[in-house]
């Protein structure tokens, strides 16, 4: 080799790392354009590597040698004389095993792994002694020897690991050892590292590995835990990522061991002698086990261990930073996935337990009970329901806890119940306004409590007026003297207040808005970002609550406005500017099209951009969004890593001076942020083209196909605004063809506009084709919401030629079969547990159930087949040993099937009876009421004799008249659907009744006020007897009277149907001339 090429060469690399940036850059130049482009510069670069006195520059010049080699498919390394290529492939471990700097050896690996990767994959394999070389280096008695050689065998699995499925029995004989290495640490976690790779290249018929691998284990996490003792915070994170990546792929490496694995990482969560980083870490992981391994966890009832091992962490100290990770956080976060993964019964009667204990204990036990409970529930939502008033106390003691961090957690965990138990918390309010009355004026909760007042007033609807002016006057004196923070907080509130409040609002909205509208104008830090954001989306609010006529004035300025933020790089502010165009639209409907063309192209923009990572890594140019990134990502660079190295960024292990987690947190904040502003963006479009109708038509075409890209998109968040705002255009679209009203029936009597078809039939296939797909339970569970939602829009039409597509992923569902549903643990053992489901389980079968009704509807008798194979689906989920949620689902559906199927329903007349007869007797509320509708509409629908049955029906329905007072709104429900039973009876065969007694029950009901959409029903029941036996009516006179004022008045307009207020009023008309005093008593004139 020519000394002075390599001499000119090494001074180059050295000037590379020189404090001088111009230097930097010529430099740079020059290895580019004279050096870099010549294979000469491979054995240059390796001599450099080997023989520099410098230990960085050993280390960049290997760093360079493995990129000139793998370059295009190793084109470079290809030009290198052959006889050369020889000599650097038998000299290199050699050099690698005399090498004393860690960070050279790690960078001479990779270069290994660069050649192998070219030697190895070619036939015959160019390289025969390496991995014999390597076998034995690893066997040595020598540790460096070993070192080197278990971290060369962890490049090469990283870098070509598919070719050695020859070597995997090797390979485990080998690091079985290398994980029990007496001497070294690095050895034994490069060979859990090495593992990792291997185990992604195992799959589940390979049953011999897997047995092998899952030997394994238990020695993985003596290391780990080796790891923890010494405090190695690198070998702890790269052990920690070994054991996600274990739970994540699909064969069962793990599943032998999902027992150790949790008490392993309990063990370290709660080990407060290490660093707080590792025990975040820890519980990472097992939020990983729970989810990734939930059948696991469910079969060996690990959820109580679990529950009673986190609640001690919970009861530590949280940073003051509410965006800082901490182990207490994470422990509830661990909670709420563990209450969202598994069948609630296994996590909440042991919570509940638990809470008994710890509200009995110190302020921090306090503290972490009522967190507990509120993180819990989204999971166990329908389970706790029914024992919310027990329950209670534990919320509202804690509100009025003497510990202000009691006071703040029951006010988060209040939050949390207003979102899943929205009506059992409304109901309390004349207790609980007062109490977060008193917490928002106090400075040590003022905070919390106005976020908690935010939550409940958005839930709180008309019962808000006897607040409001109290409310208010508290919630605008925040507004003019706290602090950003707060004023963040009671900004939100005073939107929800004026959410809940609507019309009722508008004597406080100039007022409002007068101190509303200076904070979208500001700017500077991300706090005063952030007011303004939640300004913007308070006024959007406001504008929806008072109507467009009050808020008109101000319509232009805050449009001006929100375009302006659009213009600022804040992911935050596009968010509510995006937000607030739905709004407007939906406000001001076709008086917001002049502002499409402005909107709709910044909203595709943003559907648009990519939010990888990848184009913030500059890649040497200095050009586009690289090079505007590359300061931030120098910022993280010291020393021998230097800011460029040529243009290409380092591979993991060659950068060790570069702060990768500060790296991965930034590029995270900016991934997430961008992630849920396109799904804002792509919800907006389906809001704007519902509002503005005809004039949003000129850009569907390009929006369509827009949502249609995000359908795939890594976010499940984007890939369900996609959706629902494809179903929205679709049925907007069917509008605005001013369709004839269709025709239920399997052929098609109206069919689509020819636009329209069009329309569906370019997004239904690739929504289908998108659902087969569809790994993750909430996006199915929207798909078949606007599914249905828009069969029972359009008709039969929109389904023509997909009855079979449809049906198959909704029964695959109801089979639990779906990709959503199939447990990555991979193994069939707890196959056994299924018969208890998570609440988003029973959500998701609950709203598959919903197609089939939606099917039923549009197909009306036609349906009659399919049912058949239906049935026995669906009634599966009635059986006793369902959860109440499952059972009042599958009920239900078979409510709203058998309406559909109309006559059809008679050949299953007998099944059905016997399924909703055991519902009828059913201990929970919400399972009754459900079969009590379904009785009913059976008795209508059907054309087989089901008076026989009549007798029975009354005496099993009887007791659900009989309502205790503040009794839980299931109970009213039960009894309103009773009622409609009752009534269809009567329509059907009012001679098979004893008349008398089952008025004076209709009666004394009416008006239905829980359930109203039985006041058409009942009202039938109430003409048909006017008409055929006005004699039973007349006792009950001035009780019917009452109700039909009710009904007739205005403010109720909702609660019965045009039809039956038509009639109603007629008949009311008719009353006049028979009893006009009564009448007149009535409030009739």
């Amino acid at each position: 080799m020519d000394a002075a090429y390599v001499q000119t060469l090494h001074q180059l690399l050295e000037a590379t790392i020189a404090p001088d940036t111009n230097l930097i850059k010529q430099a740079t130049a020059q290895l580019n354009t004279q050096y870099y482009k010549s294979p000469d510069c491979v054995p240059a670069l390796y001599e450099i590597a080997a023989s520099s006195p410098n230990a960085a520059i050993r280390q960049l010049a290997a760093v360079e040698l493995r990129k000139r080699v793998g370059l295009n498919d190793g084109k470079l390394w290809k030009k290198v004389p052959e006889p050369v290529r020889l000599q650097i492939k038998q000299s290199i471990l050699a050099r690698l095993t005399q090498e004393s700097a860690s960070i050279v050896r790690h960078a001479l690996a990779r270069t290994v792994s660069a050649i192998a990767d070219i030697e190895l994959t070619v036939t015959p394999p160019q390289w025969p002694d390496l991995m014999p070389g390597l076998y034995g280096a690893a066997q040595s008695a020598d540790v460096t020897h070993r070192e080197t050689a278990v971290y060369v065998l962890f490049s090469l699995l990283d870098t070509i690991a598919d070719t050695f499925e020859a070597e995997l029995q090797t390979l485990f004989k080998l690091f079985s050892t290398s994980l029990l290495d007496p001497q070294s640490g690095e050895v034994r976690m490069t060979t859990l590292r090495a593992l990792a790779k291997v185990a992604e290249y195992i799959t589940a018929e390979d049953k011999h590995d897997v047995k092998a691998f899952q030997e394994l284990i238990v020695p993985m996490l003596k290391v780990l835990q080796q790891a923890i003792t010494d405090g190695d915070d690198e070998g702890v994170k790269h052990g920690y990522d070994v054991f996600e990546t274990l739970l994540i792929i699909d064969t069962p490496l793990i599943s032998k061991h999902v027992a150790e694995v949790v008490q392993f990482f309990l063990g370290a969560a709660a080990n407060k002698d290490v660093d707080e980083s590792m025990r975040c870490g820890a519980l990472n992981v097992l939020s990983w086990t729970i989810r990734y391994k939930k059948s696991k966890v469910q079969s060996l009832g690990l959820a109580k261990p679990i529950v009673e091992a986190l609640l001690p962490i919970g009861c530590e100290e949280d940073p003051e930073d509410a965006d800082e990770d901490s182990p207490s956080r994470l422990a509830f976060r661990c909670l709420d996935t563990l209450a969202q993964a598994l069948p609630p019964q296994q996590v909440f009667p042991v919570l509940s337990q638990q809470l008994q204990v710890y509200m009995a204990g110190d302020a921090a036990m306090r503290k972490s009970a009522l967190m507990a409970f509120g993180v819990s529930v989204e999971g166990c939502s329908e389970y706790i329901r029914p024992h919310v008033d027990q329950l209670w106390p534990v919320i509202e003691n804690g509100l009025q806890d003497g510990d202000v961090i009691v006071r703040k957690a029951a006010c988060i965990a209040l939050g949390c119940l207003c979102e899943w138990l929205s009506e059992e918390c409304a109901t309390r309010h004349s207790t609980i306004v007062p109490i977060l009355f008193n917490l928002i004026v106090d400075p040590a909760t003022q905070k919390n409590a106005c976020t908690c007042l935010d939550s409940y007033l958005e839930i709180l609807g008309d019962d808000i007026v006897n607040y409001l002016t109290l409310l208010m006057e508290r919630l605008l004196i925040l507004l003019e003297n706290g602090t950003v923070p707060v004023k963040i907080t009671v900004t939100g509130a005073i939107g929800s207040a004026a959410h809940a409040s609507k019309e009722n609002f508008r004597p406080y909205f100039e007022q409002t808005i007068k101190r509303l509208v200076p904070f979208i104008t500001l700017s500077g830090t991300e706090e005063d970002f952030d007011l303004r954001g939640v300004a913007t989306d308070t006024i959007g609010t406001l504008a929806d609550a008072v109507g467009a006529d009050l808020f008109r004035p101000y319509f232009q300025d805050m449009m001006k406005a929100s375009f302006e933020a659009l213009t600022m790089d804040n992911n935050r502010l596009k968010e509510s500017s995006f937000i607030f165009f739905g709004v407007m639209a939906q406000v001001f409907e076709t008086e917001f099209a002049p502002y499409l063309p402005q909107c709709v192209p910044a909203l595709v923009a943003s559907c648009q951009q990519d939010e990888s990572a990848d184009e913030f890594i500059d890649d040497g140019t200095g050009s586009g969004a690289a090079g505007a990134r590359a300061a931030a990502v120098e910022a993280f660079t010291t020393g021998a890593a230097g800011p460029s190295k040529g243009g290409e960024e380092l591979g993991d292990d060659d950068e060790e001076d570069v702060d990768l987690d500060a790296l991965e947190a930034m590029f995270a904040k900016v991934n997430s942020a961008v992630a849920i502003e396109k799904e804002v963006a792509a919800d907006t479009l389906g809001e704007l083209f519902t509002s503005t109708k005809q004039a949003f038509i000129p850009f569907i075409e390009e929006t369509v196909q827009v949502l249609l890209d995000l359908l795939d998109h890594y976010y499940e968040g984007i890939r369900k605004s996609a959706a629902g705002a494809l179903f929205a255009f679709i049925k907007t679209f069917y509008e605005l063809s001013a369709p004839a009203e269709w025709v239920a029936g399997a052929h098609v009597q109206v069919p689509l506009h020819a636009d329209v078809k069009k329309l569906v039939d370019h997004i239904l296939p690739q929504v289908f084709e998108a659902w087969k797909t569809e790994d993750d339970k909430s996006v199915v569970i929207l798909l078949c919401a606007e599914l249905a939602d828009t069969m029972n829009k359009c008709g039969p039409a929109l389904v023509e030629g997909r009855l079979d597509e449809i049906a198959t992923l909704a029964v695959e569902l109801l089979e639990k079969k779906a990709m959503c549903q199939q447990d990555p643990d991979g193994d069939d053992d707890a196959a056994g547990v299924d018969a208890d489901s998570s609440e988003y389980e029973a959500a998701l079968i609950s709203n598959a159930a919903d197609v089939f009704g939606a099917m039923a509807n549009v197909l009306g008798p036609d349906f009659g087949q399919a049912f058949g194979k239906v049935l026995p689906l669906i009634s599966q989920y009635t059986t006793a040993k369902r959860t109440t949620s499952e059972r009042s689902m599958a009920i239900g559906s078979l409510g709203e099937i058998i309406v559909g199927l109309k006559a059809g329903v008679t050949p299953f007349t007998q099944p059905l009876l016997e399924i909703i007869s055991r519902g009828l007797r059913d201990a929970e509320a919400d399972v009754r009421s459900n079969s009590a509708f379904a009785a009913g509409v059976l008795v209508q629908n059907s054309t087989a004799d089901l008076s026989p049955h009549f007798g029975q029906l009354l005496q099993v329905l009887e007791p659900y008249f009989a309502v205790p007072e503040h009794s839980a709104p299931a109970v009213y429900n039960a009894r309103d659907n009773a009622a409609g039973a009752l009534a269809r009876m009567v329509c059907k065969n009012a001679a098979a009744l004893p008349l008398e007694s089952v008025v004076a029950r209709l009666v004394g009901v009416m008006p239905l006020q829980f359930d109203p959409l039985e006041n058409r029903a009942v009202y039938r029941a109430v003409f048909d007897l006017f008409r055929a036996s006005p004699n039973v009516l007349a006792p009950h006179m001035d009780r019917l009277l009452a109700a039909f004022a009710y009904n007739l008045d205005p403010a109720h307009a909702d609660d019965t149907t045009d039809e039956t207020k038509h009639e109603l009023a007629a008949l009311v008309e008719h009353l006049k001339q028979s009893i006009p005093d009564q009448v007149r008593a009535a409030g009739f004139q």
